[in-house]
């Protein structure tokens, strides 16, 4: 039976809150989506509309400082989630944060700071989706020793040729997304999972297409890079590789590959093959223990106290900030940047 009603209000109505946050949280008994601010109040009224959402703010500072709220979604651009995580948590909210978790690391911190001085309130990051079904059994094999001594992990990411007439996007905008870069840190959240984070890096970053159709008719200056190497090392002995890329096409498969002295593990096309030192080849692998996504069920379950933040905590989001950072900084300083640097 639920004591009382947690009531949610939505900063941010982007794709992934519509298609996860509002409907999910909806679908939790005792909880009720009550308010929303959008980009515009049209944008608001919209969503309103299409979730039956009774209230729209024309700001988030109004919607925050509704004293009926118990939690606020924030599904902004990562431009906006230190200001309104913070504002939020010194309004005695709850915070479900969209990922990535700031723009830099510098954001991040001040977030995590916001949140230990409101030890009473949740805090939670938007997990990476790509590996929820398959960690708890990647976890596992590694943990029973299936790859031996971890030696190698590779991960690829090739979206194919990009068409040069393309309007920019938020992500190709620094002032916006800030240093994440593409989908780097979506990608090494898992591998914070699985095996551990990174000790070193060294990358190279080009900038393919530097401008692209503005909305007012006019060009607009990309200043994040739309092709990606970074090698590194793990705190726990194994190098790392990542090419991340949205300019090449015909690419070899897309996919992380962990590679041990006695077996390899790859996941690709949303299923795990493995093979140990005697097969002729990977093979599929079942998959019985993932818990898929359920971000919006731990949320709740947190703040009732019947269950802990495990995807993702704010902890981990710095922990995946501090690499991006060390990438984006060894891009532009042309050097190999050691990740304890920024911890």
């Amino acid at each position: 039976m639920i004591d009382s009603v947690i009531r949610v209000g939505v900063v941010g109505a982007g794709g992934n809150t519509k298609l996860h946050h509002i409907p999910k949280l909806q679908a939790i008994d005792g909880v009720e989506v009550v308010a929303v601010s959008n980009r515009s109040v049209a944008s608001s009224e919209a969503v309103a509309d299409e979730f039956g959402i009774d209230t729209v703010y024309g700001h988030w500072s109004e919607l925050i400082s509704d004293d009926s709220l118990d939690a606020i979604v924030i599904g902004t651009w990562p431009n906006l989630h230190a200001r309104v995580t913070i504002a939020a948590l010194e309004a005695g909210k709850h915070v479900l944060c969209e990922a990535r978790l700031a723009r830099n690391v510098a954001e991040a911190r001040r977030m995590i700071s916001a949140a230990e001085r409101q030890p009473q309130l949740i805090t939670q990051v938007v997990p990476s989706p790509f590996t929820l079904p398959l960690d708890a059994t990647v976890s596992r094999l590694i943990g029973e020793g299936f790859l031996g001594d971890l030696v190698a992990v590779e991960i690829t990411e090739r979206s194919g040729f990009a068409d040069p007439g393309a309007a920019r996007t938020w992500r190709q905008d620094t002032e916006i997304s800030g240093v994440n870069l593409m989908t780097l840190g979506i990608w090494y959240e898992p591998l914070l999972r699985w095996v551990g984070e990174a000790s070193w890096v060294m990358a190279a970053g080009k900038i393919v297409n530097p401008r692209r159709p503005g909305t007012d008719g006019g060009f607009e200056t990309v200043d994040v890079p739309d092709h990606l190497d970074v090698i590194g090392a793990l705190t726990c002995g194994a190098q790392l590789r990542i090419g991340i890329s949205q300019v090449i096409g015909h690419a070899p498969p897309n996919g992380i590959w962990l590679y041990g002295r006695d077996g390899t593990l790859r996941i690709s096309d949303g299923g795990l093959f493995g093979g140990r030192r005697d097969d002729d080849q990977l093979s599929p692998i079942d998959i019985p223990d993932g818990i898929g996504w359920r971000v919006e069920e731990e949320f709740i379950g947190a703040i009732r106290g019947t269950e802990p933040i495990r995807r993702t905590t704010f902890a981990d989001g710095l922990r995946y900030m501090i690499f991006t950072e060390a990438v984006w900084r060894s891009i532009r300083e042309r050097r190999t940047v050691i990740l304890s640097e920024l911890s």
